[in-house]
C-alpha cells in the first residue's frame, strides 16, 4: 500500500520526477509471424508478444536505394496518424518532381516498428502493438510502398488524482489550478499531460513567492482495471523575494530606463510572471535583440534571489522594405525607416511610405514607450494619405494623438490573453470626391446635394474632430494563421461636440473573431462585426461621405467585389449606409504538405438607416479556396459565389453579369 507522505518522504529529489511502474496487464494473444525473408537462411521461429512490447516482426532485406513512397497505417483511431507518421525514421519522398526523395532503411524500419508502441505507450495506450506490415514494391522495385497494421488496444485512463504538499497555495489559486490541470478523471493517461501538469504546478507555486518548489508525480494502480492513480506531490520550499537587480550588456540604454521597464523591484515577493513581463517590456522595445533574466544562487536556497539581467541591443536604425500582389490593390510596395532609440529612452520614430493601386502616402510616426509609466504608450502621427476607393477618393492631412494602455495580460490554462485600450485624438483635413460613374450619372445630381457634395464636381471637404475610444481582448497566439482562442475589439468615435471641425456623428461597432480547433490540423474560424453611425440633424451632411460603411471583397462578403454591397442609387451605383452587419464561417484543412484548403459561407448587408440591422434582408455568399503556407503569412486564393445577388447592381456602368468573384491576396480573410 502506497503512502503519500512516507514515499515523498523518501524519494523526492531535487528536479527529480518519479513515476511508478505502470500496472501490469494481460499479455496479448501470440501475433502471426511475417513471411520470412527470401535471404534468410532458414525460417526464423514465430516471434512472441510479451506484456506492453510490439511484436517483433522480421523486416525483409531490400534492394538498394528504394525511394518510399507512401506510409501507411491500418487499425490507426486513438492518435493522430500525422503526429505517428512524424515519429518514424521511414518517411514518404516528395510527390513533386523537384521534392526530395526518401530512401527504405531496413534497420530504420524495424526500430520504426518499436517506435510505433513507444508513441502509444506514451500517448495512454501501452498494449498496442504492430500485428503485421506489408512492403509493396513496383514491378521493377525502386520504390516501395510501406503499411503498418496496427492493434491499438485498450487505453489506460485516470481512476483518481490527489495532491499533497499544497497547503502553501493560497486556496483559491489552489482550486483553480485543479480545474486548469491537463490530466482529468476519466482521461487517457498521456505522458506529454503529466509533464503539463508537473510544470503548471511549480509555476503555481513560483507564481507565490516559492522558486525553489520540487514537484513529483507519482502513479500506482487504480481501483478498476485500465486505470491509475496519480498524486502530484510538492515540496514547496524557502519562500524568498526578489533580491538586488545588476544589468549588463547595454551600451546607449541607460541602467534606469531598462529598470523602470521592469515588472518586480528589490524586496517584492517573488514571482515568475514579473519575469515574464519584464522580458516581453523589454523586447517590445525593439531596442534589444536579445534579453535574459538569470537567477543567480538558486542552489543555495537564497531568500533574496539575486537577478542578473543580460540584454544586447541591436540595430538602433532599421529599414524595411515590402512588395506585394493582390486582386484589390495590384502592385503595392512600402518602405519603412524607424529609429528605435530616438534621443534615447527606447523612444521610436519613423517614417512609412506606401503605393498600391488602393493606397498612396507618406505617414510619420512617434512613440513614447513610458508615458509616465511602463503600462501607457503615447504615440504621435502625422500623415499625407490618398485613399482611392471604389466608391470614391479620399485625400486626408492631419496628425493623431494616441494613448494606450495594456488593462491586462495573464495566461489561463495554456492560453494566454491580452486587454488593451487607447484613446485616440483626430484632427485631420478630408477631400474627398465620388466616384467617376456616379458623377456622370444625370440622375443621381439631387443624391449629391443630398450629400453635401458639389454636384459639377462630387467633391466635399471639411476638417474632422473626433475622439475614439477602442478595446481588445485577444487570446489567440498568431495574428497571421490563427489556430486557436478569440478576438474581440469595440470601437467607439465622436466627432464634433465640443472638438472643433465641420463634421458630426458618433460611430460604434463590435467585432469579434473565434477559431476552434478540430482535433490537430482542422480550424473552424467564425468572424462577426456590427455597427451603426449616426449623426444629428440631416447625418447626410454631418457624416462625411468616406465615413460610409461598405461591404463586399477578400475580407468581406467574398461574393461580390469591393464595395459592392450597400444602399445602391436610383440608377444602381453603390452609395454605403450607416448601418452594417457582416458574418463569416469557414473551415480551414490540410491538403497536402504546406497546401491547405477552406470551405467557407458571408452573409451581410449595408442599411441607410442607423441601428437597422434587419436579419431577413441578408446577402449571402458561398465558396471555396486554397492557402499556400509561407514564412510571412499564407498565399490565398478565394472564389465566392452569389447566393442571391443584389438586385440592380451596376458593375462599371454596366449591369451585373457574373455572380462569382475571384480574390488573391496574402493572409487569412480574418
Amino acid at each position: 500500500m502506497w503512502t503519500p507522505a512516507a514515499t515523498f518522504a523518501a524519494t523526492l529529489a531535487p528536479g527529480q520526477s518519479t513515476t511508478a511502474p505502470a500496472p501490469a496487464q494481460t499479455p496479448p494473444p501470440a501475433s502471426t509471424p511475417s513471411a520470412p525473408t527470401p535471404s534468410a537462411p532458414a525460417q526464423p521461429a514465430p516471434a512472441q508478444s510479451t506484456p506492453g512490447q510490439p511484436r517483433r516482426v522480421p523486416v525483409p532485406r531490400p534492394p538498394v536505394d528504394v525511394e518510399v513512397g507512401s506510409v501507411k497505417f491500418v487499425g490507426v483511431s486513438a492518435v493522430s496518424t500525422g503526429a505517428l507518421k512524424g515519429a518514424l525514421a521511414t518517411q514518404a519522398g516528395s510527390r513533386l518532381p523537384w521534392g526530395e526523395n526518401r530512401y527504405f532503411d531496413e534497420e530504420e524500419f524495424a526500430a520504426d516498428l518499436r517506435r510505433v508502441h513507444a508513441f502509444y505507450a506514451d500517448n495512454g495506450y501501452p498494449r498496442a502493438r504492430v500485428v503485421d506490415h506489408e512492403l509493396n514494391y513496383n514491378d521493377d522495385r525502386s520504390k516501395v510502398d510501406v503499411v503498418i497494421h496496427v492493434e491499438e488496444g485498450p487505453p489506460v485512463r485516470i481512476g483518481a488524482i490527489s495532491f499533497f504538499g499544497f497547503e502553501a497555495l493560497p486556496a483559491n489559486e489552489f482550486t483553480a489550478l485543479q480545474r486548469g490541470l491537463p490530466i482529468q478523471v476519466g482521461q487517457v493517461r498521456r505522458q506529454a499531460d503529466l509533464v503539463a501538469a508537473r510544470d503548471q504546478a511549480a509555476g503555481a507555486f513560483k507564481e507565490y513567492g516559492h522558486p525553489y518548489v520540487r514537484i513529483q508525480m507519482l502513479e500506482g494502480s487504480g481501483r478498476e482495471p485500465d486505470t491509475v492513480t496519480l498524486t502530484l506531490a510538492a515540496e514547496a520550499g524557502r519562500a524568498a523575494k526578489f533580491g538586488p537587480v545588476e544589468i549588463v550588456g547595454n551600451s546607449s540604454v541607460s541602467d534606469e530606463v531598462i529598470r523602470r521597464y521592469l515588472a518586480f523591484a528589490q524586496g517584492d515577493t517573488f514571482k515568475l510572471s514579473r519575469i515574464l513581463i519584464s522580458e516581453r517590456r523589454l523586447y517590445n522595445l525593439e531596442v534589444f535583440q536579445f534579453v535574459n533574466f538569470d537567477l543567480r544562487g538558486m542552489d543555495t536556497q537564497p531568500e533574496d534571489v539575486p537577478v542578473r539581467v543580460t540584454v544586447t541591443e541591436g540595430k538602433h536604425r532599421r529599414v524595411e522594405f515590402g512588395l506585394g500582389y493582390g486582386s484589390e490593390e495590384h502592385a503595392r510596395a512600402r518602405v519603412n525607416w524607424r529609429h528605435v532609440n530616438f534621443f534615447g529612452g527606447a523612444r521610436t520614430a519613423g517614417v512609412e511610405a506606401k503605393y498600391s493601386s488602393l493606397e498612396q502616402g507618406v505617414r510619420l510616426n512617434f512613440t513614447e514607450p513610458y508615458f509616465f509609466s511602463p503600462t501607457y504608450t503615447f504615440d504621435v502621427s502625422v500623415q499625407e494619405w490618398h485613399a482611392n476607393e471604389p466608391a470614391f477618393d479620399l485625400r486626408t492631412r492631419g496628425g493623431r494623438v494616441t494613448v494606450s494602455r495594456e488593462i491586462r495580460r495573464r495566461r489561463n490554462r495554456r492560453r494566454a490573453s491580452t486587454t488593451r485600450a487607447s484613446v485616440t485624438l483626430v484632427h485631420e483635413y478630408e477631400r474627398y470626391t465620388i466616384s467617376p460613374e456616379a458623377l456622370a450619372d444625370l440622375t443621381f445630381r439631387d443624391e449629391l446635394i443630398a450629400l453635401g457634395l458639389d454636384p459639377r464636381t462630387g467633391e466635399g471637404r471639411g476638417t474632422l474632430g473626433a475622439l475614439s475610444f477602442n478595446l481588445t481582448h485577444d487570446t489567440t497566439t498568431n495574428r497571421l494563421d490563427p489556430r486557436n482562442g478569440f478576438l474581440g475589439t469595440l470601437h467607439v468615435e465622436r466627432a464634433g461636440g465640443v472638438l472643433p471641425g465641420d463634421f458630426e456623428y458618433w460611430e460604434s461597432t463590435v467585432e469579434m473573431r473565434h477559431y476552434i480547433p478540430i482535433g490537430s490540423r482542422i480550424v473552424w474560424a467564425n468572424k462577426g462585426r456590427i455597427g451603426s453611425i449616426d449623426g444629428s440633424g440631416n447625418f447626410d451632411e454631418t457624416v462625411p461621405f468616406f465615413k460610409r460603411y461598405f461591404l463586399g471583397g477578400s475580407t468581406s462578403l467574398r461574393g461580390w467585389s469591393r464595395f459592392e454591397v450597400s444602399p445602391l442609387s436610383g440608377s444602381g451605383l453603390p452609395l454605403g449606409g450607416f448601418a452594417v452587419l457582416e458574418l463569416s464561417s469557414e473551415l480551414r484543412f490540410p491538403v497536402w504538405r504546406q497546401l491547405s484548403s477552406v470551405l467557407f459561407v458571408d452573409a451581410g448587408n449595408v442599411w441607410d438607416e442607423p441601428w437597422r440591422h434587419p436579419l431577413n434582408d441578408l446577402r449571402y455568399d458561398a465558396g471555396t479556396g486554397v492557402r499556400y503556407n509561407t514564412p510571412i503569412g499564407p498565399i490565398r486564393l478565394d472564389v465566392g459565389y452569389q447566393l442571391n445577388p443584389v438586385p440592380g447592381l451596376l458593375i462599371d456602368g454596366e449591369p451585373q453579369r457574373r455572380r462569382w468573384r475571384l480574390h488573391f491576396s496574402i493572409g487569412q480573410a480574418f
